[in-house]
């Protein structure tokens, strides 16, 4: 993937409100975001898709907010937000293993994932490989074995990482940092 030739905004040349609504994101992680950095040149729409992805994460539990991002960045070929993500989930505590077997699209055969977490990860397979139209099934699966405020959750969620991974893909953008499970050159993946 090559980077696209678009500007790179810094975080003083934001607009005065984007930079009040991402400082405290930026403080946390130290930088930016080249996400941001780009999408920062229309303020307004990046103001509303931060507070959706925001919004998103405090209706979900973490662990099916990490599955269904980790599922939709690596099936969507996403490493900016895969790799971000490995680093996130681990951070909060998902198991090394676990979070490699999402990335991998091997979720059903994952000791670490219980049965709604399964079933959000096949939504989310679902929502990337058709685009929603064959989703329906994993959507009622997750229902049931939630409710369906949750289920509804994630197919928006998952909706908001493939918009994410078009939208980084089409930027080029590569991940900030190595992925945690990144492999030392010659040794086995």
């Amino acid at each position: 993937m090559s980077e696209s030739e678009l500007t790179r905004l810094s975080f003083d040349q934001l607009t005065p409100d984007l930079r009040a609504l991402l400082a405290p994101r930026v403080e946390r992680l130290g930088y930016l975001g080249e996400f941001y950095s780009v999408a920062g040149h229309q303020p307004e729409v990046l103001a509303h898709f931060y507070r959706f992805t925001e919004a998103l994460k405090d209706a979900l539990p973490w662990r099916l907010t990490e599955v269904v991002a980790l599922t939709v960045a690596a099936r969507a070929g996403n490493a900016y937000e895969r790799v971000q993500h490995e680093r996130l989930a681990l951070k909060l505590g998902m198991d090394a293993v676990t979070a490699r077997a999402l990335t991998r699209g091997e979720a059903e055969a994952a000791a670490g994932l219980d049965s709604a977490e399964k079933a959000a990860a096949r939504l989310a397979r679902e929502m990337v490989d058709s685009l929603g139209q064959t989703a329906a099934d994993a959507l009622s699966e997750l229902a049931e074995s939630t409710d369906e405020e949750i289920a509804v959750g994630c197919a928006l969620l998952a909706g908001r990482y493939l918009a994410h991974a078009a939208i980084s893909n089409a930027f080029g953008l590569l991940p900030p940092v190595d992925s945690p499970f990144a492999q030392p050159a010659g040794a086995d993946a």
